[in-house]
C-alpha cells in the first residue's frame, strides 16, 4: 500500500514540473535505494526519461536540459532560431554559470551544447513558452552581446536583422556590467 503511494506522488512531481531532480524524489520516498529502484522501474515503463545524471521528465524534449543546470538560460544559435533572427535549424544551446564540463552532450538522440559563462554575467532572458512549458531564453540584446562574447560567426545578413530589432538602451545598460574590450567590440557592430 506504501509504495503505490510513493509511486502515485512521484508522478504528480511530474505533473507539476517538467524536470524533476533525484534529490526530490529521494525526499517523497524517504530511502535512497527504494528512490533509485523506482525511478529504474519507470524508465523502464517508459514513463520517465532520464536527461542527465541526476534529473528525470516525463518529456522528450533537448530543451529541458536548462533545468538541469541553473542557473541557466537558452542562447546562441538557439535563442537566434526561437527570435527568428535566421531560419537554421540548431541544437539546443545551454549557456550556464554552473561549473560544468563544457562541450556536446547527448540528450534523447540529439546534441546539446553547454557553454560557460561568469554568474555576473547571467541576465537579459525572458521565459518564453514552447509547447507547455516556459523555458529560459537570452532576449535579442543579450543573445548579440553573447554572440561576441562566445566570438560566434554572424554574417550580413544576422547583423542586419540584428541592428533591426536591437533596443540600443536595454543594450547600452547590459554592458555596463562587462569590461571595455567587450563593449567596445559590440558597439562597433551597432
Amino acid at each position: 500500500m506504501g509504495r503505490k503511494k510513493h509511486i502515485d506522488k512521484v508522478i504528480k512531481l511530474f505533473e507539476k514540473s517538467p524536470v524533476v531532480d533525484f534529490g526530490s524524489i529521494k525526499r517523497i520516498v524517504g530511502d535512497e535505494k527504494y528512490a533509485k529502484q523506482l525511478i529504474k522501474n519507470l524508465i523502464l515503463k517508459n514513463k520517465l526519461k532520464r536527461i542527465t545524471k541526476g534529473y528525470y521528465t516525463k518529456y522528450e524534449d533537448t530543451s529541458l536540459m536548462v533545468f538541469c543546470f541553473k542557473p541557466s538560460y537558452m542562447g546562441l544559435q538557439d535563442a537566434l532560431s526561437i527570435h527568428d533572427l535566421w531560419e537554421q535549424e540548431t541544437n539546443t544551446v545551454v549557456i550556464t554559470a554552473r561549473k560544468v564540463r563544457q562541450g556536446i552532450r547527448k540528450v534523447f538522440g540529439n546534441n546539446v551544447v553547454i557553454r560557460r559563462i561568469d554568474p555576473k554575467y547571467v541576465f537579459g532572458f525572458d521565459y518564453i513558452k514552447q509547447g507547455d512549458i516556459y523555458y529560459p531564453v537570452s532576449d535579442v540584446e543579450k543573445t548579440f552581446i553573447d554572440m561576441i562574447y562566445f566570438r560566434e560567426n554572424m554574417d550580413k545578413d544576422l547583423l542586419k536583422e540584428f541592428k533591426k530589432r536591437i533596443d540600443k538602451e536595454k543594450l547600452k545598460k547590459y554592458l555596463k556590467k562587462y569590461p571595455k574590450n567587450i563593449k567596445d567590440k559590440v558597439l562597433k557592430y551597432i
